[in-house]
């Protein structure tokens, strides 16, 4: 019970804004319970003080007071039940979504070193399924506990007060209740924690195999990946079937309790009648009590479930949002006014892991305006050198300079502003053609817009599509060939008006013709900014003023295309074995 408190004391904050609508909530919820309370009180006066007197007529006026009382109640409880639950799901809904605002904004500033780690279904699961599961807690349980808490101890001194002792007759059965919640809540959560980490493997598998359908096919993988997704859907299986046991069995365990507890009332209130010590209405009016008594208990075993539902969700969700050392400070740091664009490496050394060293010791300078490229075999380190410039990862040793300064000392928002990178796996989002183009900078006009996508040769196969910019893109762009989701990936990375830009294998994966149009856009967009390419396809960057070559993470070669063929190294048998594959 205090890990349960101390897990949904974190979301106390989110309820702070809704503290009147909590409040006036509360006080219906008392309204409900004072009515509620009050029936089978009316009841037992009028069945003792004037059915059982045996002069009913001398009375009547009195009964249809009562009479009206008890409609009255009745009504009451109807309205502030109706007009309570309208308000507790709003309110619920309010929270839900400040606390997907939050989880959101917590992932998109996660850093790239933690992302690596971070699977994309268990984020998904964080900001989803375990979000939605905390709907049923503000929507349901939340005013609702308080209610049912509320009328428990409303009955209790009711009891006390109109006969102590068969009120002590009525709770005998009470440490059975008590019993059953401890023998069966610590299998519950334990239970809930395995559900939500199966909900997040299969959510991730989903996402990973959707992404991959085309690789599955390919190699015709269909059934190893079926029966990876059988393991994993029949261990959800086994654990959502012992979760549902075990609800099951709560209400019907509650439930004998009650009758065994109505039984014994019964029992010990006809002894006393016929001993003259208890009235008729008395022992009716505590039969009513004691059914009201077992409801709550009933909803509050019930509502276990949810909380401890709520509470392994709500552990997961602030598991994610207090880890502040994954996020990345993209504000703070020096404003980035005006970039000429002179990018330096001094001495850099960087490592994913511990010191398996990706880049060692490298170190150039590109003033501004030029057009360098780096080459290389695959793992020498080539798109690193593209992350450290935009600073998605902080490198161990050495300084990396902008303009002479020191890029750590500039606010990242700044930074990235700054450096386009044009990657060779393009994203594009749903939406239309220039939102894609624009990510949501309203800066950026239609003319703007329309302007990057003739840079970057894209405005030829776009005017043929109906409704030109606005023309509405799949997820992922999945209706685009990979040339023309790359045109429109360089048009984005125009549109920005980077001082540096960086094509990252952005021709690896097209045909020829297209290629050709990214050479021509570069050239549009290259005079006067820093350009940096990441190359497999040596024949794209004959024209650079600068190459670099890399092997085992440091600069082996450096020169322009002439003066590494005349060197006849390593750059010379890339060229050749290119030559002699074409």
């Amino acid at each position: 019970m205090n890990k349960n408190r101390r897990g949904l004391s974190r979301l106390l904050p989110f309820l702070r804004p809704q503290l009147k609508t909590l409040l006036l909530c509360l006080l219906m919820v008392l309204l409900v319970n004072a009515a509620e309370l009050a029936k089978p009180y009316i009841l037992e006066v009028v069945i003792d003080r004037y059915l059982t007197a045996g002069r009913p007529d001398q009375g009547l006026d009195a009964v249809w007071v009562l009479a009206l009382g008890y409609m009255a109640c009745v009504a009451l409880s109807s309205v502030l039940n109706v007009s309570e639950a309208v308000m507790v799901n709003r309110m619920g809904q309010s929270i839900l979504m400040d606390i997907r605002r939050r989880v959101f904004n917590h992932i998109q500033h996660m850093s790239m070193k933690t992302l690596d780690h971070f699977s994309s279904g268990r984020l998904i699961t964080r900001a989803t399924n375990d979000v939605e599961t905390l709907n049923e807690l503000f929507s349901d349980v939340l005013v609702n506990l308080f209610k049912d808490v509320f009328m428990l101890l409303g009955i209790v001194v009711m009891m006390l007060w109109m006969n102590w002792r068969l009120a002590l007759v009525a709770f005998a059965v009470v440490p059975l209740i008590a019993l059953i919640t401890i023998l069966v809540r610590g299998r519950l959560r334990r239970n809930f924690v395995r559900l939500k980490a199966l909900t997040g493997q299969i959510n991730g598998f989903f996402s990973e195999n959707m992404s991959g359908m085309r690789l599955v096919q390919i190699f015709r993988k269909e059934k190893e990946k079926h029966a990876e997704f059988d393991e994993l859907n029949y261990g959800y299986y086994k654990a959502a079937r012992l979760q549902v046991r075990m609800n099951s069995l709560m209400r019907p365990l509650v439930e004998v309790v009650n009758q065994l507890g109505i039984a014994i009332l019964v029992w010990y209130g006809c002894g006393q009648i016929g001993l003259g010590t208890l009235e008729i209405g008395m022992l009716y009016a505590f039969t009513n009590y004691i059914k009201q008594f077992f409801e709550p208990i009933n909803d509050l075993a019930e509502k276990y479930t949810t909380v401890s539902s709520a509470v392994v969700s709500t552990d997961r969700i602030f598991e994610l949002l207090d880890d502040e050392s994954q996020l990345e400070d993209t504000v703070t740091g020096k404003p980035l006014e005006t970039v000429e664009g002179r990018v330096e490496f001094q001495h850099v050394w960087f490592a994913y892991e511990g010191e398996n060293w990706v880049l060692k010791d490298v170190s150039f300078t590109i003033e501004p305006g030029q057009s360098v490229a780096f080459v290389g075999t695959t793992g020498a380190g080539k798109s690193t050198i593209i992350s450290l410039i935009s600073r998605f990862y902080d490198i161990q040793k050495g300084r990396i300079l902008l303009d002479g300064q020191d890029i750590a000392q500039f606010s990242l928002e700044q930074l990235r502003r700054r450096v386009a990178v044009v990657l060779q796996d393009v994203f594009l989002f749903s939406g239309s053609i220039a939102e894609n183009v624009r990510l949501g900078n309203q800066e950026i006009t239609d003319e703007q817009v329309a302007q990057a996508l003739h840079l970057a040769c894209a405005d030829r196969f776009i005017a043929e599509l109906p409704g030109g910019m606005d023309y509405p893109v799949t997820e992922r762009g999945s209706t685009f060939s990979a040339g023309q989701r790359q045109l429109l990936s360089f048009a984005r990375a125009i549109a920005h008006n980077p001082a540096v830009f960086v094509l990252d294998e952005a021709t690896a994966s097209i045909d020829t013709d297209t290629e050709q149009l990214i050479q021509q856009s570069v050239r549009n967009v290259s005079s006067g900014r820093t350009t940096i390419i990441i190359a497999h396809r040596l024949s794209t960057i004959r024209d650079c003023d600068c190459i670099y070559v890399l092997r085992s993470g440091r600069i082996r070669e450096q020169g322009t295309h002439e003066e590494l063929m005349a060197l006849g190294g390593i750059y010379q048998k890339l060229h050749d074995m290119q030559i002699k594959d074409a």
